[in-house]
């Protein structure tokens, strides 16, 4: 049960793993498509934790959280992954409208040199039905947002 996408950027895989790794690259791809990350917090080491906010179109917010379970620089991230609230802490789907999300689901993100460019693999694990559909249309528009930020 789970989402994978497989994607290749024309970029060294040092700069991918920044994209993911520094609150400032991070906040210029995160979230779908017309969506921003006015606020990125982590503390990307194993046993870290982090906390994002992407704000939609509508001005909603959309908080996760989680913690740093894999950190292997630049090919190897992995994370737990949960709804949150403001203070960071972890509150039901139900929160943001949405049923039948797990209360925490794990992202792990593979780095591989290409040749000079980076092939990126996703798995989004604890996601099935409707919700990993949305959850990878999310993911592909955040990783368009990532191509056009490593440009």
């Amino acid at each position: 049960m789970g989402i994978t996408i497989t994607r290749e950027f024309d970029a060294p895989r040092e700069l991918v793993w920044k994209a993911w790794t520094e609150p400032e690259s991070f906040a210029r791809w995160w979230g779908p498509k017309n969506f921003t990350a006015p606020s990125i917090r982590m503390d990307v080491k194993v046993g870290g934790s982090y906390l994002w906010c992407m704000r939609g179109p509508d001005g909603r917010e959309y908080r996760t959280t989680g913690t740093f379970s894999i950190v292997d620089p630049p090919s190897r991230l992995a994370y737990t992954d949960s709804f949150a609230d403001a203070d960071g802490n972890i509150v039901p789907s139900t929160h943001y409208g949405m049923d039948d999300v797990p209360m925490e689901t794990t992202v792990t993100v593979t780095l591989e040199d290409y040749g000079g460019r980076t092939r990126m693999t996703l798995h989004h694990e604890g996601l099935s039905g409707e919700n990993g559909e949305m959850a990878g249309v999310g993911w592909n528009e955040s990783f368009d947002k990532l191509a056009a930020s490593l440009r």
